[in-house]
């Protein structure tokens, strides 16, 4: 409130916001903490993913305690939350984000954060954002560097003028070229700031460019986003495909040798699953998931009939490991 950018009505505002950060690793735990310590009054949390040891380097908000767990990240994430500031309202959603659930779960909020891992889901983003005159901010970090931009509806570009297709041979990834903690604190401090802004609407404020820091090399690039591309594909000519559905993709995990089994939808038994599973391998399970391990597989099955099949990345090898212990 002391700080003269924001003030008693623009803290007003930030607790009367509603926000959706999709993607709870590293990125979106750390704009998660920062948003919710910045008094924004509700949260919406909306990830597929459960903590591992190994995320503790670069995912802020979860403990030891978390991955000895297995515990989703948006519960594991809602729980510390509510710990530091139990004044706001978080609403954890243990699910991945795609076309058929998209309406439903970024529905009633205002502007929508992206922590997630693939270009495939920040597409989806994109098009329903376009579609809805949703502001939304796309964040990414690999390695020692970071990008982020902002999209306002009608004012600038979106994330397909900027980007008309995805990445096209060999990239980075968290798996390949590792990451330090610190790049992804930057850009989700940077995310968080801009957020701020446009939830007090002190929107000549945001950023409108394309901004990306390499921390280890101190190298800045921006790239002016300014003006929407009459020509683009979803902003100038409001071809949703991805919201469509249209050749969406299997999703191998950041950082896994997995593949996530996520066209099945139909609620699952976790108690009844895991007597069933139990003759054929290890079984641990809480209230929200289930991991099972059959060398040298280890499968972590949601109540939504979801899972992660970790120990390989090939699709019809871990769709053929889900048919034969979960069904077809």
């Amino acid at each position: 409130m002391l700080f003269p950018g924001i003030g008693t009505k623009g803290q007003n505002k930030l607790a009367a916001g509603r926000v959706a950060i999709v993607g709870c690793g590293a990125t979106g735990s750390a704009i998660a903490s920062l948003l919710s310590r910045a008094g924004v009054g509700t949260i919406r949390i909306i990830d597929r993913d459960y903590v591992e040891p190994s995320n503790l380097q670069r995912q802020s908000l979860f403990d030891e305690a978390d991955a000895a767990e297995s515990l989703p990240k948006a519960i594991a994430a809602s729980r510390k939350i509510g710990a530091f500031n139990s004044k706001i309202v978080v609403e954890p959603i243990v699910s991945d984000l795609v076309p058929s659930n998209i309406e439903e779960h970024l529905d009633g909020l205002q502007l929508i954060l992206d922590g997630t891992d693939n270009f495939e889901t920040r597409y989806l983003l994109n098009d329903y954002a376009v579609k809805n005159s949703r502001p939304w901010i796309y964040s990414a970090a690999v390695g020692s560097y970071g990008l982020t931009l902002n999209f306002l509806p009608g004012q600038t570009a979106c994330l397909a003028c900027v980007f008309p297709d995805s990445p096209r041979g060999t990239v980075e990834t968290c798996e390949t070229a590792g990451i330090l903690n610190s790049a992804i604190n930057l850009i989700a401090s940077i995310a968080s700031t801009e957020a701020i802004k446009i939830l007090i609407g002190a929107e000549d404020k945001v950023r409108r460019t394309l901004l990306s820091f390499d921390v280890w090399e101190n190298k800045q690039t921006e790239i002016s986003a300014a003006k929407p591309i009459p020509e683009c594909r979803v902003c100038g000519n409001k071809k949703f495909i991805h919201l469509a559905g249209e050749g969406r993709p299997h999703i191998t995990l950041c950082g896994r040798n997995s593949v996530q089994i996520h066209e099945r939808n139909r609620p699952v038994d976790l108690a009844e699953m895991s007597n069933r599973l139990s003759p054929h391998g290890v079984v641990r399970r809480n209230d929200f998931v289930l991991k099972f391990w059959h060398e040298p597989y280890e499968m972590t099955l949601f109540p939504d009939g979801r899972a992660i099949i970790k120990g390989t990345t090939d699709k019809a090898m871990a769709r053929s490991l889900y048919a034969r212990f979960v069904g077809s």
